[in-house]
């Protein structure tokens, strides 16, 4: 999740040697579609470290969310989309562990260009099919996100 440096350090709070800002941060992130597949990413790093999900990441101050969702997917992918709609959202709660607060705003697209080129927040890539998402089995996934994907898939009319 990409940032640009702040010109002042929010309040934050120290847990399990992270830095975490004391209040929510709004993120984006995209079901990107291509052939009848969308695209699962694997997180290198906190938050999610190991498990898949869907490419994406804060939204910088004064950016729309259409916007912050295009520079995240082509930070993170090199990939270029067409924005279709808002498939849903998942609020993540800080716990134990260290994760901080975010309200993730999940976008169905479609790939418009360019193959895949992973920065270094992600290490693994696969276009699946969203029907096969429940028998992977062996595959961590983010919590709901079968969910995102099915409403999604709906407003790709996949």
């Amino acid at each position: 999740m990409a940032a640009q440096k702040p010109t002042s350090i929010p309040s934050c709070r120290i847990e399990a040697d992270a830095m975490q800002p004391s209040h929510p941060q709004l993120a984006v992130s995209a079901a990107i579609f291509r052939d009848g597949k969308v695209l699962l990413v694997r997180r290198a790093r906190s938050p999610a470290k190991g498990f898949y999900s869907l490419p994406g990441g804060r939204v910088e101050f004064g950016e729309s969310l259409h916007q912050a969702l295009a520079r995240e997917v082509d930070e993170e992918t090199g990939l270029a989309i067409e924005i279709v709609g808002l498939a849903g959202w998942r609020e993540v709660l800080p716990s134990t562990g260290g994760a901080g607060h975010y309200l993730i705003m999940s976008f169905a697209a479609r790939w418009t260009a360019r193959e895949p080129v992973l920065n270094e927040e992600l290490d693994d890539f696969r276009w699946l099919a969203p029907d096969a998402l429940g028998g992977l089995g062996d595959l961590k996934l983010t919590w709901g996100l079968d969910e995102v994907i099915q409403a999604a898939a709906r407003l790709i009319g996949s």
